[in-house]
C-alpha cells in the first residue's frame, strides 16, 4: 500500500517528532500537471472521488497502485495526476495519541512530506473544510511549492469553526452528540452536509435523502469508528488554526491564483468567513459561491469541477491576477477585520456585536468541551465525507 514515512523527508526536531508517522495516499491519472488534495475532519481521501473523476476522466476512483498501466484509461488527455491523502488521525494514516501532535502546521508539513516522497516540486493544492485550513497553512509556509490554491468551504479556524447559531444547527449539534448507531449518525450527517432542498429531490421513486441515507449507513457500518485520539486531535487542529497577517502576506507575495469555493447554505462553515478570507487575498482570489451546503463538492459536483479546472487552466496559462479575480478593489481592504472598519460599513454594528457574541460563545463551548472530557465520551463514527 502507498505510504509516506513523514520523518524520512524532514530534518531536525520535525524528523525526530514524526519518526514512525505514516501518511496514506493514493494517486490517480498521469501527466505533468500535479494536483494535491487535502480533505476535512473525520474524512478519508476517497471523499474527493467526484473531483478525482472530474479531473482525470473515467478512472472511477481507481488509483494508480491498482492499475497496471498508468496511461490509457487512467489519463483524461489533459495530463493531470492527482494525489489525495488520509490526514493523520483518520483512515489508514498514523493516529498520534497526543492532541499537541495535531495542528494545521504539522499537517501541512505532512502534506509537503508526501509531495517530496512523490518527487513533486510544485502542485495545485486543493483543500476542503479542515483540509482548506491545512492547505492555507501549507501555502503560507511553503508558498514556492504551489501552482494554485483552491479552498472549499473553509474558515479561518478558531471561533469561525462555530456553526451559525439557529434552531437548525443547534438541533444538528445535539443529534450529533447523541448519535450512537450508524443509522443515527447517517441521518445527522445528511442534514450537516447538504441543503434540505437537495435532499428532497426525487431520484426515480425515492427522495435523494433516502438514497443517500442507505449509502451513508453502509459506509459508516463498513468503515467503523474514528478513534478518540484522531477525532480529538483533528478538532484541536481546527480550534487552534489561525491565518495571521504574516501568513496572508506570504501567500500574496508568491502571486499564485486562488479560488475560494463555498456553498451559500453551509451550516458548518459560514460563507461570510470565506468571503472575508477571499477579500484578504485580493487580487489573487476569486470567490465562487454555489447553491449548496457544506459538502458542496458532492452537491454541486459539475460546478465545482468546472471551477477547479478553470483554476488549473488559468494558473498554467499564467493569467494575470487582475484578469482572474471577481472581487472589487474598493471593497477589499487588505486587513478589514478590525472593529472600526466594521462600524463604518452598512450593518457594521450588528456584525461587530455578532462577532463578540460568537467569541463569548466559543469560550463557553471550549469550557464545556473540557468538562465533557471527565466522563467517557461517545466515540464519533468515521465517515467518508468531511464534517468540517
Amino acid at each position: 500500500m502507498p505510504y509516506c514515512n513523514v520523518g524520512d523527508y524532514q530534518t531536525g526536531a520535525d524528523a525526530i517528532t514524526n519518526k514512525g508517522i505514516r501518511i496514506f495516499y493514493r494517486t490517480y491519472g498521469g501527466g505533468p500537471i500535479k494536483v494535491f488534495m487535502i480533505i476535512g475532519l473525520a474524512a478519508t481521501h476517497d471523499s474527493w472521488n467526484p473531483q478525482i473523476e472530474g479531473l482525470v476522466g473515467s478512472v472511477k476512483g481507481k488509483p494508480n497502485d491498482v492499475v497496471d498501466d498508468r496511461g490509457g484509461d487512467n489519463d483524461n488527455g489533459k495530463g493531470i495526476e492527482v494525489c489525495a491523502i488520509d490526514n493523520r488521525g483518520v483512515g489508514r494514516s498514523s493516529i498520534p495519541a497526543k492532541r499537541s501532535e495535531y495542528t494545521t502546521t504539522i499537517m501541512a508539513k505532512d502534506a509537503i512530506a508526501v509531495m517530496d516522497h512523490l518527487g513533486w516540486k510544485k502542485a495545485h493544492v486543493f483543500g476542503h473544510s479542515m483540509g482548506g485550513m491545512i492547505a492555507s497553512k501549507l501555502a503560507a509556509l511553503f508558498p514556492e511549492r504551489l501552482m494554485s490554491l483552491a479552498l472549499l468551504n473553509v474558515t479561518g479556524g478558531g471561533y469561525e469553526c462555530l456553526p451559525k447559531l439557529d434552531r437548525q444547527t443547534l438541533s444538528i449539534a445535539v443529534r450529533f452528540l447523541r448519535a450512537k448507531t450508524p443509522e443515527q449518525r447517517a441521518a445527522v450527517d445528511l442534514d450537516t452536509h447538504y441543503t434540505q432542498e437537495y435532499l428532497k429531490e426525487c431520484i426515480g421513486d425515492e427522495t435523494r435523502r433516502a438514497v443517500l441515507y442507505r449509502e451513508y449507513v453502509k459506509a459508516i457500518s463498513s468503515s467503523g469508528m474514528q478513534s478518540n485520539h484522531g477525532f480529538d486531535g483533528q478538532i484541536h487542529a481546527c480550534w487552534t488554526h489561525k491565518i495571521s497577517r504574516t501568513d496572508i502576506e506570504m501567500i500574496r507575495n508568491e502571486g499564485f491564483l486562488i479560488s475560494v469555493i463555498h456553498g451559500r447554505y453551509d451550516v458548518i462553515a459560514q460563507v461570510s468567513h470565506a468571503r472575508r478570507l477571499a477579500k484578504k487575498l485580493y487580487p489573487y482570489a476569486k470567490m465562487v459561491e454555489l447553491h449548496g451546503g457544506h459538502l458542496v463538492s458532492h452537491e454541486r459536483t459539475k460546478e465545482v469541477n468546472e471551477a477547479l479546472l478553470e483554476l488549473i487552466k488559468a494558473a498554467e496559462n499564467k493569467t494575470s491576477p487582475h484578469d482572474w479575480t471577481n472581487l472589487s478593489e474598493k471593497s477589499t481592504g487588505f486587513w478589514s477585520m478590525n472593529f472600526s472598519s466594521g462600524y463604518k460599513s452598512e450593518g457594521g454594528i450588528a456584525e461587530t456585536i455578532r462577532r463578540i457574541v460568537l467569541y463569548i460563545f466559543s469560550i463557553f463551548v471550549l469550557a464545556f468541551e473540557c468538562i465533557r472530557r471527565v466522563p467517557r465520551r461517545i466515540r464519533p463514527v468515521r465517515v467518508g465525507t468531511g464534517f468540517t
